[in-house]
C-alpha cells in the first residue's frame, strides 16, 4: 500500500510538471484556407522543433474564415488562397506561395483535355453524360466547392458562372475531400489546387488533372505563367502582432522554407 502511494505521488508530480510545461507554452492560432493548411502545418512543425516554448495550432474552414477570424481577433494569423480584395485593405497580406486551380477526373477517365466552354456546360448541366465528350455512356457526377472557399470563388469568376447556376451533385469543403470524391468515383469531375492534385497524383492516388484549352495544369506551367488559372496563397494579419507571431511569420516567409513550399507542389515567392 505504501508503495502504491509513492507511485501515485510520483505520477502526480510528473503529470503536474507536464501540464504546467504545456500551459507555459505561447500559443499561436492560424485559421483559414484548407489549400494552405498542410503546408502551414509542416512549417509549424519545423518551427516548433526550434522553439520549444511555442505551440502552433492550424485550423481549416476556408479563406473566408481566415478573413473573418482576423477581423474578429479570433485567430493570430489567417490563411487565404487568393489575392486580397479592395474591401479587405484593413488586412495585410503576405505572399507565401503561388498555385493554380486544376480540373480533375478519375484516372480511368479517357479524357485528357477540356475546353473552357465544356467546363461551363458541365457545371450548367448542359453536358451531363460522358458520351458527349467521347467517353462512356455514364452520367457526369459534378463536384463543386462549398461557399466560403476561395477555390470556388476563383473557379466561378474565371468561368463567369453564378453559384446559383451550378448544377452540382456533390458539394465538398477542402481539397482533400475533392481528391477523395473524384478518386472514388469513376464518373466524377471536380476542381482543386494544382499543387494538391500533383501531390496526390505523385502519391499514386487515382486522379488525373486535365489540360485546359490545351494548357497543361502543372506547377511548372503556373510558375512560367503559361497556365491561365493561377492564384496567390497568402497569410493575412490584422494590426500589430506580438514578437512570437512576428517571428513565426518571418520564418514562414523566408527563403529558408522554399524547399518545404516546393515539397507541397507550390511555387515560392520570387520564383
Amino acid at each position: 500500500m505504501h508503495n502504491l502511494k509513492n507511485i501515485f505521488l510520483i505520477f502526480c508530480i510528473l503529470t503536474t510538471g507536464f501540464y504546467t510545461h504545456a500551459a507555459d507554452k505561447e500559443k499561436i492560432l492560424i485559421t483559414g484556407s484548407s489549400t494552405i493548411a498542410p503546408l502551414m502545418m509542416e512549417l509549424a512543425r519545423v518551427y516548433e522543433k526550434k522553439h520549444s516554448d511555442i505551440q502552433i495550432d492550424v485550423q481549416t474552414g476556408g479563406s473566408t474564415k481566415g478573413i473573418v477570424d482576423q477581423r474578429k481577433h479570433i485567430s493570430d494569423l489567417g490563411m487565404v488562397s487568393r489575392a486580397l480584395k479592395a474591401n479587405e485593405s484593413d488586412l495585410k497580406g503576405y505572399l507565401i506561395a503561388r498555385d493554380g486551380l486544376g480540373i480533375i477526373v478519375n484516372k480511368s477517365n479517357p479524357l485528357k483535355n477540356i475546353t473552357h466552354q465544356q467546363v461551363i456546360d458541365i457545371y450548367l448541366g448542359k453536358i451531363n453524360n460522358w458520351k458527349q465528350l467521347g467517353g462512356s455512356d455514364q452520367p457526369i457526377v459534378v463536384v463543386h466547392k462549398a461557399d466560403g472557399r476561395s477555390t470556388q470563388e476563383i473557379f466561378l469568376k474565371y468561368f463567369q458562372l453564378k453559384n446559383s447556376q451550378v448544377k452540382a451533385n456533390i458539394i465538398i469543403g477542402d481539397n482533400e475531400q475533392g481528391i477523395k470524391t473524384v478518386s472514388g468515383n469513376k464518373y466524377s469531375i471536380g476542381y482543386v489546387s494544382v499543387g494538391t492534385a500533383q501531390y496526390n497524383e505523385s502519391a499514386g492516388i487515382p486522379i488525373k488533372t486535365l489540360s485546359l484549352d490545351g494548357k497543361i495544369a502543372s506547377v511548372e506551367n503556373v510558375k512560367e505563367k503559361t497556365y491561365p488559372l493561377a492564384r496567390e496563397l497568402n497569410i493575412v494579419a490584422a494590426g500589430n502582432k506580438n514578437n512570437a507571431i512576428e517571428d513565426f511569420l518571418k520564418f514562414a516567409l523566408s527563403k529558408e522554407v522554399s524547399p518545404i513550399v516546393k515539397q507541397y507542389y507550390f511555387i515560392p515567392p520570387g520564383e
